[in-house]
Order: C-alpha cells, then structure tokens, then sequence
C-alpha cells in the first residue's frame, strides 16, 4: 500500500498527473529511513533533516507536519508488512502547475515501505566516478529528487563490475558515493567530506561522527579529501540510513582492513537500539 496525503491505496490507484512538479522539474524531495523490528531508527533525525529541507527549497510546511504525525504516518504505512527490516520512503512534493515558478508552495507527500534483506557484503570494490561532477554547495547537501548523477554513476558501477562508485566535486574533491556518505581511517583520524564539499547531510554520518567523537582513541575530520589520500588510508567505509555501515575491502588495487570499519557498525547498532 501507498499513504498518499494521508490516505492508503494500492500503488495501481496512485495517479500522479503530467503536471507532477517532481517529475517536470525535480521540484522535490525524499526521506529514507529504516525500521527494524517496528522500531523507526533515528525518527527525530530524519524528521529535522525534512523540515530544514523544506525550509530550504521554500515549501509550505503544514501544521500538522510535527514529529508524532511523522511517526503515526510511517506506522499507518509500514503496519500491513510482516517483515523484521523494512526502508520507507517519503516523497514531498510541491503541488501540480506552473512552470519553473510554481503556482503554490503548499505540497503533497508520499510514503512507501518495502521490505528488505539486509546481506553485508564482505568484498565491495569501489572506483571513482570522473564523467561528471557533484557540485559543492549547500543545495547539494539536500536530498531532491534529482538523482541524475547518482544514476549515471550507479550505471557506471554496474558496467564496471564495482559495488559502488565515489562522486567528485568540481575541484575534484571526494564527495560522497552513489548512495551513502564515505569516510577514511589513516592512523588515529578518522576523515569524512565536510558539507561544504557537497556531500548529503547524512543522518547516519551524524550518528557515526556522534560515535567516534566520544572514542578516545580517535579524532574525527569533516574537511577535504583528495582522491590520493584513499590509496594512503588504512580502511574506508560508507554510512546510510539502511545499511549503516558498510567497509569497503577494494579501491582500485589498494585493499583495505575493515576493523574499526566494524567496530563502528557494532557501536552504531547499539545506539539504533537504545536511542
């Protein structure tokens, strides 16, 4: 089932018209979050990202857009699905018409769940992708519906036999990879793009930099990150919302240890569960 503006239907009886702004323009936005064992991981996270999205892109919040409305919409959505993982995803759009100004700020939403089944991977190979770039900024942070790079990358993955390909910025700085955000381990540091590279403003990102702050082993960067310094690192690994942490064992002909790769994950866990 489908929760269109607060209403289930099957996905046949969904119709979105020619006018659809998400479709005509990119003119929207989305939210992907996990819920494991009918726990939504991280809610409050998600929740203040979306608002600050909307915010940013100027839509209309309605005041029934709060937090518990959030949590009762993804439970209306998710409370059919019989499974023990499931991804939603919640699509906010600005309403049909206009052209490139719209006739209404005022938006129509909606909510997807689909169950999953989660496999870590214990080799995943990456590249980079150098077609194209992701340019820096703070538009770039916001999570639209234009994924065109993404896409064309994610191709670029599959044609080459990768996992997964890193996006660049315009001053060929790493940015993030297809689907989720990148850090490197050298030593006791532990680097992650800074929000000024380009990268999306993660909420798992947030988790782990919240995580390896409070190590006292280790000292966390947000800053640039030039391609090169990927050979030099001793691990690399990616963060989203559904995978949460996933090392990365190959870059090219660098292979990696994935220890504290893991040894966050098991912590990232823990928080999920307690928080």
């Amino acid at each position: 089932m489908i929760n269109y503006n607060g209403s289930l239907i099957s996905e046949q009886d969904l119709k979105l018209t020619n006018k659809n702004r998400a479709f005509k323009y990119g003119d929207g936005i989305f939210e992907t979050i996990k819920v494991q064992n009918n726990k939504i991981l991280f809610l409050e996270d998600h929740y203040f990202r979306l608002m600050a999205s909307m915010r940013m892109l100027r839509m209309k919040i309605p005041m029934k857009f709060t937090l518990e409305f959030l949590e009762e919409e993804i439970n209306k959505t998710t409370v059919s699905i019989s499974s023990n993982i499931l991804r939603v995803r919640i699509n906010v759009f600005r309403k049909d018409g206009g052209l490139y100004n719209p006739v209404t700020n005022e938006i129509d939403y909606i909510m997807e769940a689909n169950e999953i089944n989660l496999k870590p991977k214990s080799i995943y190979k990456i590249d980079l992708y150098k077609d194209f770039y992701n340019y820096s900024g703070l538009l770039s942070t916001v999570k639209t519906t234009n994924r065109i790079l993404n896409t064309l990358a994610a191709i670029y993955s599959k044609e080459n036999d990768l996992d997964n390909c890193i996006l660049l910025n315009e001053r060929k700085g790493v940015v993030e990879v297809t689907n989720a955000n990148i850090f490197i381990v050298k030593g006791n540091i532990i680097k992650t793009p800074a929000l000024t590279e380009g990268c999306i403003k993660g909420v798992t990102r947030k988790k782990v930099i919240e995580i390896i702050d409070k190590h006292p082993d280790f000292i966390v960067e947000e800053t640039i990150i030039s391609p090169f310094e990927l050979q030099k690192s001793d691990e690399v690994f990616i963060t989203n919302a559904i995978i949460g942490v996933q090392p990365v064992t190959n870059y090219r002909k660098k292979e990696f240890k994935t220890e504290i790769s893991e040894k966050i994950s098991k912590s990232l866990s823990l928080m999920a569960i307690t928080n």
